[in-house]
Formats: structure tokens, sequence, C-alpha cells
């Protein structure tokens, strides 16, 4: 159970969401009530901007190139609102405000790409696994410089997310730029991307692998069931366990707490500051710990973000783990969706979160305990010299062991660690924790 004595109807409409993106993840709610004293009604209205405002209407009606209605102008005038007071805040009208309902159950249509702002183009945050972008070969980090052939440059995010999406199948090409390169095209075509937002395997005997891709309505409930089964695969408790947050973007708030709450038995998750009614909410953890305090490393990297930040976060707070990897994200804003007429909504910015120790992530990022880039990993053919057990005529083992003669060995099945520098770095973290742990 999840204490909040301060848990009202708005920590359902609170959602950690990387900027406007093709699979933003927020969950759906009622609007949230808003104080009166937030708001300073008595304040007067600023009559000279208004009439600016309505003469720049007038001037644009008049003397534009081209005829443009009132209810283009006036969605626009919103939309500019939304989008100059920070990267997350952002006007929905029907079409997005339906994707973004979509995001949560873990189905939508587009590319598979969670993007931000970086110096004026759109800067992919982390590629989604099994979607069309992964599949490409798109990265964290890779800059789309154009869409179909057209500067993203000078285009607001939201202008270029509406650029990116369309039919499935419809094939579309990027333009990238990666670590300062020779820009590149990619063509890539939509799909509907079904996202599983856990994945859970043996890594070896003992130790087990759980990844969240981001953060959805049921990724609590899908991660308490990831334990269990890596315990029942297992035969026995586990010895070691990595939790895999790299390129995870985020989501749903009340996930990442749950996702905490599953490894943690006491003490404070995450708490919430903002303005509006009920927004300073705090979040501690049940005493029932369903990884039986198995040894833990959490890998994080620069396509963590938001949600994944909260955990992380959380578990470094509470010495509850060991974070290994490179710096997150620094998304530390939490987003309420708040639902208008006409299906549209506002996603604004309300609060900021804080880990257990007050520690604010919001532009900063999560600093790993243990620094460990990226590398690629090549193998070697291990040609194993004669041992004395192959030698004729050799003295047997004192202790009445068998011989251990030297021998090809068998090809092994290939293993996600044998990839992948880091996670076969927290494998041999949490081997000899085992072994410090068993003396």
């Amino acid at each position: 159970m999840l204490h909040s004595p301060r848990l009202t109807s708005l920590a359902l409409t609170i959602a950690l969401v990387t900027g406007a993106s093709l699979a933003n993840a927020a969950e759906q709610a009622q609007p949230a009530a808003v104080a009166p004293t937030t708001v300073n009604a008595k304040a007067p209205l600023p009559l000279e901007e208004l009439r600016t405002f309505a003469e720049v209407m007038d001037r644009i009606k008049a003397a534009y190139v081209e005829p443009v209605d009132d209810k283009t102008l006036l969605e626009n005038a919103i939309k500019g609102m939304l989008s100059n007071l920070d990267p997350h805040s952002a006007y929905l009208g029907p079409e997005d405000f339906k994707e973004l309902q979509e995001s949560t159950s873990g189905e939508f249509g587009g590319l598979g790409i969670e993007v931000g702002m970086e110096d004026g183009f759109v800067k992919v945050v982390s590629p989604i696994d099994d979607t069309p972008a992964s599949r490409a070969g798109i990265e964290a980090g890779d800059l789309i410089v154009k869409i179909d052939g057209a500067p993203t440059r000078g285009q607001t995010m939201t202008e270029a997310v509406d650029k990116m999406r369309g039919k499935i199948g419809q094939k579309i090409t990027l333009t990238l730029v990666r670590d300062g390169g020779t820009p590149f095209d990619v063509t890539i075509a939509r799909a509907v991307i079904q996202v599983k937002s856990v994945k859970a395997q043996m890594l070896e005997d003992g130790y087990g692998y759980i990844r969240i891709t981001q953060f959805q309505v049921k990724t609590g409930e899908e991660v308490g069931k990831a334990l269990a089964k890596l315990r029942k695969d297992n035969g026995k408790k586990l010895r070691g366990l990595v939790l895999d947050l790299r390129n995870n973007p985020g989501g749903v708030l009340q996930s990442a707490v749950e996702v905490a709450d599953h490894f943690l038995t006491k003490g404070l998750i995450v708490y919430t500051k903002g303005r509006i009614a009920n927004s300073e909410l705090r979040f501690s953890a049940d005493p029932a710990d369903a990884s039986e305090g198995v040894p833990l490393v959490v890998l994080i990297n620069g396509g963590s973000a938001s949600a994944s930040e909260i955990v992380a976060g959380a578990l470094q707070d509470q010495k509850r783990g060991v974070l290994m990897g490179t710096d997150s994200f620094g998304k530390g804003s939490v987003q309420t969706v708040l639902p208008l007429n006409n299906d549209r909504a506002l996603k604004l910015t309300t609060a900021l979160y804080f880990t257990p120790n007050g520690r604010s992530i919001q532009a900063q990022g999560i600093v790993p305990d243990i620094e460990v880039r990226q590398a690629k990993l090549t193998s070697e053919q291990d040609n194993e010299n004669f041992k004395e057990a192959d030698l004729q005529g050799h003295l047997g083992n004192g202790n009445g062991g068998a011989d251990r003669p030297s021998s090809k060995a068998a090809a092994k099945k290939a293993r996600p660690q044998d990839d992948d520098f880091q996670l076969s770095q927290a494998i041999s973290l949490l081997k000899g924790l085992s072994i410090t742990r068993d003396k």
C-alpha cells in the first residue's frame, strides 16, 4: 500500500513525460481543482496587452498573404502560450489527446521514439525497444535535423512531432546527426507501436534481469509478476538482480512509485511541490518486500528520464541498490493533464518532484554510484594450453578429486551480457557482492 496523507484526485492527473513525443505517457484524468488562492482573481486584466493582441489578430486577418480564420489564429495563440512556458507544457488537440490516452495502455501509432529539443533541433531522448525506430538503429542523443527533407530548425517540437505522425505503413525519412558527425538518412515505416513495458529473464544461475522500457499504468503490477517469475525460474531466492532503466523516457508517476515500492520496505519514495491545490504529495513505501531484499544493481544512462529518475533516486537515497552507468536525463518536473471541452486538453507543468533526501533532479539528473560508459565488446578465441592433467603419468589430485584436463569449450548460447558492457559489469558487481556476503 502506498501511504499518501494528501493523496487526492490530482494524483491521478500527474504523469512524468519527456516533452512532446510520439509516445508520451500520461494518465487521463478529470480536471484538477485549482484553489482560489492559487490564482490571483483580483488582479486587473492587462488591458494594454489585450488591445495589442486584438490589434495583431486584426492585422493578420487583414494583411496576411492568405486568408486566416479566427479559429486557426486563436488555436495557434493558445499553442504559443503553452509552448513558451517550458518544453513539456503543451496544448493537446483531439488527436494529440487521444494519442496521449492510448500511450498509457502501451499501444499507439508512430515510430517509437521519445524526443526533446536541443539547440533548436529535435533530439532523440530514447528509442523504444522493439519498434521501427529501434530496429532502424536510431540511438539516444541523435539529432533529427530534417524530416522528409524539411529542416527541423525553427520548428516547434509539436510541429516536428506532427510531421512524424501519419498513416500506419507510410514511410518517413529522418535525417540524423550522431555525435557531431555527417548527416545521414534513415527511412522508417510508421506502425502501430505495441510496447511491453517490462521484460524479465535469468542471465545466469541465481542472477535475474528486469528491463522497464517505459512506465505505463500496469508497469508496477508487471514488475511484481516478473519478480515472482524470476524466483520461480531460479527455484530459490535470487543471488542478485539487475534493474535496467536505460533509455527509459518515463511515464506514469504512480507506476514509478509502485515499482520503487517493490524494492523498499520503509521510508519516503518521492514527494512533489507545486502551486495548485493538493499538489504537495508524499509517497512512502509499504513494509511488504516483493524483491526479498535481493542485492540490486540499477542501470541508468542519458536516456533515463522522469519516472526512471524517481525510481533510481529513491533506491539510491535509500541505499537499496547500486546505481551504475552514466548521468540520467534530468527531467524533474510533473505534468498534469487537464481535460478541456471538445476532447482537448492541457498538458501543464504543475510541480517539481524531489527524491527522499530532498534532491531536485531538474536539469541536473541522477549521478550513478559507479560510472560505467557503454563500450563494444569483442571476444577472442581461447586457445587453451596443455594442463598438468594432460601429461602422461601425472600424479592424481591430493584430495582424490577428478582430473580436469584441457578441453575445447563447447559453443555457448548467446546471453544479453555478452554484447552489453554495462550489463556485464553489473553482473560482475553482483557476483562480487555475493561472494563477500556469503563469507
